[in-house]
């Protein structure tokens, strides 16, 4: 079959391109050929300038009404003009394209297309593409491709290769969904949908692609989930837990009661260690509603049993935080804590791998590290996974086949609606703490516009005078974006000239090497850092309890549950907690967005919201991802098609559970290379 064939068939394809392809995850032309666009360029009708719409792309007809001026800011050439047309005229910048000038006669009309925004009190557009008028009317209607490169690749060699690649496995894309599901919902054929979704002949042909290619992933995701759920209810273990008599002990030394929640959540776990059925189990709860303790007494359960267990965490710092706090509350009891991450000197790690083989350690709490060759367990009896979305599910199954049918425990702190949920963990029974402890403060939360920053930087003083510390959030900036959005170092910087120069100011940015990134973190646990500058790294739970102030720029450019999610940064110790949102946007259903955390500190009811608010997304935007990684598909914007592949998978399943009938074996195939690309097998 020609889409199994490596890309080093397709001519330009050489081993220097075949790595950076590689690097994008492709290697077969079938990968090729499901690597779709992250967006595309679309020629619609150009717009009038009294039309146009903020915050998103535009494309206006007019022309040159004021001189062009050029000038140099902090090492960025700056291109400057005005466009006018019958209804208004428009400010329009360019950045380091100095060129532009010798392009642009003010007697012509040019149609001028790029993202409108209003910034410093005016309305301006942002290096956008110039075209003349004859050719941009050719353009009309067509949508053309822009795909993620790494380094070395550009767009035209991808919009090469994929040409290449229909026309190699033309006619030869096998149709794998039954003709009643397709006729039944209205989806076109696969080999159509594959060539629509890179070169769409217009807006209408793409939702008939994207359509069936979403529920194509959901539809195989929903079947391996289904598949893996069958493999999992039928395992037995051999860890078998009876006594939890040294559990009541520990729980009598809480120096506060559980929530009815966590009650229930703990009865529901204790019932699935007790039966001779091993555990497979999604614990969900909010930032600050238990969990961690739930997990601590499960590890104890299954330690006091003679079992070992470990919890495996995405950071190291995270890591030491859990391998801390679980010392401290479990040791007192004869339960033994060991650590293990990967910036520990070899030394360490062989004393660290003799104590786990040997048993004289009960709990291991690590990173990644974990599911090293070297790493034996004695008696691993219980594997946790904190925040599960950050690792692979390879990465995870790598560690549970480190033990003999070990249970499983999965924490999120992403909270969704249950009903999704139950979808997107199909392979796992589910467990909600759907209430935060008494007593505990709501984090006030205030979306306000940029001319009250300094009101802001005032504000940040007189926390750290008090002794309190800050986390401030600028979004990540990709190459392809434009410079509006300013860089952490560059934020830092201008912070620095801003507040109080004896205030440790410090950042973060994903580009950082690990072991950097970790002694940040340790020092602003420490407080030796006062306000720490970051992109969204501070995601994970890092506890911080002295950190009081959250401040996100550009708040808009972030879901609400990812913003709730930073906003959980705070509010962890004694003190009043805030959370800034700033906002340039005019944007009416933006404002609406940031008023519900304004509102409301619940992620559930934010999730619901993030649900009905977020509609069907930006085509031309930032793709936000889901809580699954799915290459097309996104859990919130495609909520119905992801129900209805889930019901389609039951009907499948429940008819045909090993996919014998002739018109299941192609979906069988498909499905087989699904799993073994997704999953251990």
């Amino acid at each position: 079959m020609e889409t199994n064939l490596s890309i080093s068939v397709l001519k330009g394809v050489g081993e220097k391109t075949k790595t950076y392809l590689n690097k994008l995850g492709i290697v077969t032309i079938d990968d090729l050929l499901h690597n779709y666009p992250r967006s595309y360029e679309s020629f619609s009708k150009p717009l009038k300038i009294k039309d146009m719409v903020l915050d998103e792309m535009n494309s206006i007809e007019g022309s040159i009404c004021a001189s062009i001026n050029q000038l140099a800011k902090n090492k960025i050439k700056i291109t400057k003009t005005k466009v006018k047309d019958d209804t208004g005229l428009i400010n329009i910048i360019w950045f380091n394209q100095l060129y532009i000038k010798n392009k642009l006669n003010s007697s012509e009309k040019f149609i001028f297309k790029g993202k409108v925004e209003y910034k410093y009190g005016q309305i301006q557009m942002l290096s956008p593409e110039i075209y003349s008028v004859d050719e941009y009317t050719k353009k009309t209607e067509a949508l053309q491709p822009i795909y993620s490169l790494t380094k070395g690749l550009t767009q035209n060699n991808m919009n090469n290769f994929v040409k290449q690649g229909l026309l190699k496995t033309r006619n030869q894309l096998k149709e794998f969904l039954p003709l009643e599901i397709r006729t039944a919902h209205g989806f076109s054929e696969y080999n159509y949908s594959i060539n629509q979704i890179h070169y769409p002949f217009n807006m209408k042909t793409y939702k008939e692609a994207r359509k069936r290619l979403v529920f194509d992933e959901f539809l195989l995701f929903q079947m391996a989930l289904l598949s893996l759920k069958t493999v999992k209810e039928q395992d037995s273990t051999d860890v078998i837990i009876k006594d939890d008599t040294g559990i009541k002990d520990i729980l009598k030394s809480l120096p506060f009661e559980l929530t009815k929640a966590q009650l229930r959540v703990w009865n529901e776990i204790k019932d699935d260690l007790y039966s001779n059925k091993v555990m497979n189990r999604l614990l969900q709860g909010d930032v600050g509603s238990g969990k961690t303790i739930i997990a601590a007494l499960a590890l104890a359960l299954a330690a006091k049993n003679g079992y070992q267990g470990t919890i495996m965490v995405p950071t190291e710092v995270l890591a030491k935080q859990h391998y801390i706090s679980l010392k401290n509350f479990l040791e007192p009891f004869n339960i033994r804590i060991g650590l293990l991450v990967g910036s520990m000197t070899l030394k360490e790690k062989k004393e660290m791998y003799n104590n786990i083989r040997n048993k004289e350690i009960d709990i291991i709490v690590g990173t990644h590290a974990l599911i090293q060759e070297k790493v034996t367990y004695n008696n691993l009896g219980l594997v946790i996974t904190d925040e599960q979305h950050r690792f692979g599910v390879k990465q995870r199954e790598t560690l549970i086949q480190k033990g003999n049918n070990p249970h499983i425990l999965v924490m999120s702190a992403t909270p969704i609606p249950r009903t999704l949920a139950l979808i997107v963990y199909g392979d796992l029974d589910v467990s909600i703490i759907d209430e935060l402890p008494p007593n505990r403060q709501t984090i006030k939360t205030y979306a306000v516009d940029t001319s009250y920053r300094s009101r802001v930087y005032s504000f940040i003083e007189k926390e750290i005078q008090k002794g309190r510390q800050v986390y401030i959030i600028c979004p990540m900036v990709e190459e392809s974006e434009d410079l509006d959005l300013e860089s952490v170092v560059e934020y830092t910087e201008k912070l620095k000239q801003s507040i109080n120069g004896s205030i440790k100011i410090s950042y973060l940015h994903g580009k950082m090497k690990g072991k950097e990134k970790n002694e940040i973190m340790e020092d602003f646990a420490d407080n030796k850092i006062q306000v720490l500058v970051s992109t969204t790294v501070v995601e994970v739970g890092v506890n911080v309890p002295n950190a009081t102030i959250m401040v996100i720029e550009n708040s808009e450019r972030f879901g609400l549950a990812q913003l709730h999610q930073l906003r959980g940064r705070v509010g962890r110790g004694e003190h009043q907690s805030f959370c800034i949102l700033l906002t340039d946007t005019k944007n009416e259903k933006t404002k609406e967005r940031l008023d519900v955390l304004s509102k409301h500190n619940n992620g559930f009811i934010i999730s619901e919201y993030d649900l009905k608010l977020r509609g069907q997304g930006d085509l031309f935007g930032i793709r936000q991802h889901g809580l699954v990684e799915f290459k097309l598909g996104n859990v919130f914007e495609d909520i119905e098609l992801l129900k209805l592949a889930n019901s389609i998978a039951k009907k499948i399943y429940t008819k045909d559970p090993d996919l014998e009938l002739e018109a299941h074996q192609i979906l069988k195939q498909r499905l087989i290379h699904y799993i073994k690309s997704h999953y251990v097998v």
